[in-house]
Formats: structure tokens, sequence, C-alpha cells
């Protein structure tokens, strides 16, 4: 490997006053440099990245048990494997430039990346997974905090940040929000694990670097001088905290949003659940076997209840998660009756526009979706009906609407308005879909998920996959800490909802 890859930085290390154990020494800082040159130029930012310039840097990180390599050749393994990786992700190792017709684009010019190594040997990983509330310490982890992805500019488009743990380790990824979604964010990081374990022989999740989708636009977005801020307060006091939802819990709430009784043998439950997945997901339908499988199984084991369901709307096992947290929060936040709620869902365009987006384009390719509601009618009717306003939306957000939201966007070119302004918002982003848990760097999988500060404010909600690959999905729940209290005292809501440890 190129000596010159990597390129030493001292700096000082950030601390905060939250911290109730020593914040993490700072070891070493380098900038990483991808092992190729690029054949990249430079790729124009679309109606989809071009809104979240405004918004932190994504931060999101894995925590690992010990490693079976030492410190001292593990750090360079990781460095070797990131500079492999980024030649296979070339934007990632670029930079913002504005050009003189105000089109902003991601120079892929090898100017590196951050790598830092830091210690924190005070924590331990039970510790920092035990207490109800994520604790403060994992936000040391990332770095790049609460930076604003247009300076990307001048600062680099990632930085990987490796903390050592008294029994573990930390690896947390800072991403330029402008560059990357959530989809692309975890391809790099799946990527860079299996380059890691030395499986980069059979990479398959090629990233698609083409822009030729309606997403690219010749709409200018007028930015003010010297970039623009979040549009919320990232210093307002919040609670934090991770729900966990089995695969159990999960099918008894699909049933009752889907007016179906569960069944004493729940069979029947998982296999509706089974065929609803594999009907709705597009990467499985070209294999007719296994769905000709489940649909015998309906003609010998379906029942009137499950006939009922499948001839009326059918709520997902998300929506109808969605749809419990909805109620519960606004319960929580003891809102007026005529106060308008509103409940926004990131969702992928990739397979909703025609002609579809390759699986992994790389870059944002995601619209929010908001539906409304009164709070008293989120509070007062039953879960089917918030659910069913949930499901209406995004089912109807189909090609047409993502081109209508384009068409809106060009009219009116303008950052995304990332918060909670009138205290009514929820905000679910991230995906049980993405791949976390699927970062073996080669000692294993990861025992947790964790993100850093990052556009964080009082309704900001994230999906993710549980560790056990059964179904299960944790919601990572910051509110203001008056309504973490209401939550935390919901029966509706505790009733399915556990704490993870």
């Amino acid at each position: 490997m190129d000596k010159n890859l990597f390129y030493p930085i001292v700096i000082a290390y950030p601390t905060t006053t939250k911290m109730t154990s020593p914040a993490p020494t700072l070891l070493s800082k380098c900038t990483v440099f991808p092992d190729q040159k690029s054949t990249l130029g430079n790729l124009k930012l679309s109606v989809s990245d071009l809104p979240m310039l405004s918004c932190h840097y994504i931060q999101k990180g894995c925590l690992f048990t010990q490693p079976n390599l030492p410190l001292h050749s593990l750090i360079p393994l990781l460095k070797s494997a990131l500079s492999r990786t980024l030649s296979l992700f070339p934007p990632l190792a670029g930079r913002l430039t504005t050009d003189s017709n105000g089109y902003v684009h991601v120079a892929c010019n090898d100017a590196g990346v951050d790598f830092i190594h830091a210690n924190a040997t005070g924590h331990r990983i039970c510790d920092l997974l035990s207490p109800l509330d994520v604790p403060e310490s994992f936000k040391e982890f990332f770095a790049f905090d609460r930076k604003v992805s247009y300076t990307g500019h001048s600062s680099p488009i990632l930085a990987v940040q490796v903390t050592e743990l008294a029994d573990g380790l930390f690896i947390g990824c800072a991403v330029n929000h402008a560059v990357t979604d959530g989809t692309s964010f975890w391809n790099f990081f799946n990527t860079f694990a299996q380059v890691c374990r030395g499986a980069n022989n059979c990479i398959r999740n090629v990233p698609d670097f083409r822009r030729e989708s309606v997403l690219i636009s010749d709409a200018v977005l007028l930015l003010p001088e010297g970039g623009p801020q979040v549009t919320f307060d990232s210093l307002a006091p919040l609670r934090e905290r991770i729900f966990s939802f089995s695969r159990e819990a999960i099918q008894k709430l699909k049933a009752k949003a889907n007016n179906r009784q569960w069944p004493e043998n729940n069979n029947a439950g998982y296999a509706a659940e089974l065929m609803r997945k594999w009907s709705n997901d597009h990467h499985a339908k070209e294999n007719g076997k296994a769905s000709t499988i489940l649909e015998n199984w309906f003609k010998v084991n379906s029942n009137s209840n499950v006939r009922t369901a499948t001839e009326t709307t059918e709520i997902s096992s998300f929506q109808s998660v969605c749809a419990l947290l909805w109620r519960a929060v606004t319960r929580a936040r003891k809102l007026p009756a005529s106060k308008t709620t509103t409940f926004r869902m990131a969702v992928s365009c990739r397979h909703r526009i025609e002609p579809k987006l390759e699986t992994y384009y790389f870059g944002n390719a995601i619209q929010s979706v908001p539906t409304y509601a009164s709070a008293g009618d989120v509070v007062s009717r039953d879960l089917r009906w918030c659910a069913e306003q949930l499901n209406k939306n995004v089912k109807a957000h189909d090609d047409a609407m993502v081109r209508r939201f384009v068409s809106d966007w060009e009219r009116n070119p303008r950052c995304f308005p990332l918060g909670n302004p009138d205290g009514a918002s929820i905000t679910m982003g991230s995906s049980p879909r993405f791949p976390m848990y699927d970062n073996n760097f080669g000692w294993g999988r990861p025992l947790a998920v964790r993100s850093g500060r990052a556009n964080k404010f009082d309704g900001k909600i994230s999906a993710f996959p549980g560790r056990d690959g059964t179904g299960t999905v944790d919601l990572e729940v910051v509110l203001s800490p008056e309504t973490m209290t209401g939550l935390e005292s919901d029966p509706e809501f505790m009733r399915y909802a556990t704490c993870q440890l």
C-alpha cells in the first residue's frame, strides 16, 4: 500500500459539557486517499440532493466486541480497506463545488477523507447499552459534530472514526447528506466491512453513478452567502431512547391494524407477513417459486378473517408501528384537538419512478411524504384509521407523484425544512430494511447501531432493523423531555414496545 495514501494531521479533540465520563482521547488523525485514481467527472447534485445542503452530515455507526487483532495491526488494516473502498465510491473522496451557473456538483477529485483513531477505554459495552436513555457518550464517537452539509465545499465528504473501548470498538461514519441517503450510506458501510474482512473479490452491490433520471434538473438553488444553516434548534434539550418491537409484537399490532383477530397458532400471521413482504419487495418478484408456495399455503390454511383483510386495504407491519407511535406521541404532547399534526415518512424513489433507478443508485433518491390529521382524530380514532392515512399517502407516491414533487421543487427551489416548528410533527427516517447488521469487519456482526447528534430534534424518529434478523424493529426516538415522559407511561405504546438492552 502506498504510504502517501495516509496523510497525518494534528488536531485538538472536541469535548462536551454533558459527558459524565472522560471524552475520547485523540490518538491519531490522517487523510486516507483512494488507492486508484477516479475516472468519474463531476456529478451534478439532484433535486433530492440539493435540499440536504442545509442538513447535518449523517452520523451512524456500529458497536463491536473486542477485535481478534491487536489495535496496532487493526488500524492499518482499516485504513487500507477504506482506501480500497473509496476507489469504488469516488464521490466520497471528493469535494462539493459550485460552478458559475450556480449548479452544485461533487468533484470526484480524490481529495481524501478523514480517518480518526480515538481512545475511550473508560467506557464498557454494558455501560453504553444498559441505560434507558442513549448515553451522550455515543455522540463523542463521531467526527463532524453537527456539521452542515454545505461545508463539503471545503471539508471532506466523509470521516471515519474508530474508537477503542474497554472491551470493544465503535466504528462511526459521518457522511455529507447532500451526497448520500441511507441506501447509499449503508451500501458504502457494508462494502467497507466486506473489503476489510477480505471478501472484496465478490462485491455485488456496485454503486451506480449515472445522472440520467427526472431527479436531475436545470433548476438552480439560490443559497445565502456563507451557505445555509439547519432549520431547527440543535441545542434544544432532548431525550433519546431505543424502543424495540419483537416480531410477535409487530404481528399482533399488524393484526389489530387490519382488524384481524390474533390466532392462537400464529403461523397464519407469519405466513401472511411473508406473503406481504414478498409481494411488495421489488427485488424478489422475479422468483415465482416462493410466491407460489406461499399462495398454495393460503389456499389450504386461509380462514375468513384473513380473506376479509386481504379484500380491503392491507396495512403493513411498519405502517402499524408508525400509527402506534403517532397516536402515543400525540397523546403525550397533550395537543388541542383542533391542532393539525404531521407524520412525515422518508420514501425511496428508486423503484417508484419510471424508468426505475438502479437499486444501488448513488446519491439521494428520497422524498418526504407528509400525512396530516388533527390531534383529535389521531387520539380518538382507532389504530387502523391512523394507519390507513399513512398507507394511503405512501401508496399514492408513484411515478406521477414523484414527478409532481420534482416540479413543485423546481418552481421554488429550497432547502429541506427539517424540524418541528409547530410542536406537532413527527419525522420518520432511516429504514428497518437497511442492512445495518451486515457490517462484519472480520470479527463478527455489530452488537448495536447508534447515531450521533446530527439532525436531531423533538419528534425525529429513526427506524433500525433488530439485531436478531427475525423481523424485529428498533425505533430511535428523540423527543422533548416532557413528551418522552408521557410516551414512557403510555399504556398502548408500552404494551408493544420494550427497551433495548
